[in-house]
């Protein structure tokens, strides 16, 4: 479920984690310099507050392939100058995307 939504729907690629770190479970992924590693925890609970943050280029196709795909986007316009959304990933964890206006 990770790997679809980190890779398939944000576009994000799967990277080998050192062996070292492997036997801890989780996944990494990149996409230029962007390096985004989920870890596994038990007993497992979402992050409802704390958050990564992703600048992305093109925010309104992002929201729209979210959108198709059935998760919920909540826009939000807090921030001066820019757009951005949130939306929560298929294990609950709260994401935040935005582009500069």
């Amino acid at each position: 479920m990770a790997r679809a939504f980190y890779s398939d729907v944000l576009g994000l690629t799967e990277v080998p984690k050192p062996p070292v770190l492997a036997a801890r479970g989780g996944v990494w992924f990149e996409n230029g310099a962007v390096r985004f590693h989920l870890g596994v925890e038990m007993p497992f609970r979402p992050a409802a507050k704390a958050h990564p943050a992703f600048e992305v280029s093109d925010l309104a196709a992002l929201e729209a392939r979210l959108s198709e795909r059935g998760f919920t986007v909540r826009p939000d316009d807090d921030l001066a100058g820019y757009r951005r959304f949130y939306v929560a990933d298929p294990f609950g964890n709260r994401l935040e995307f935005l582009s500069v206006l």
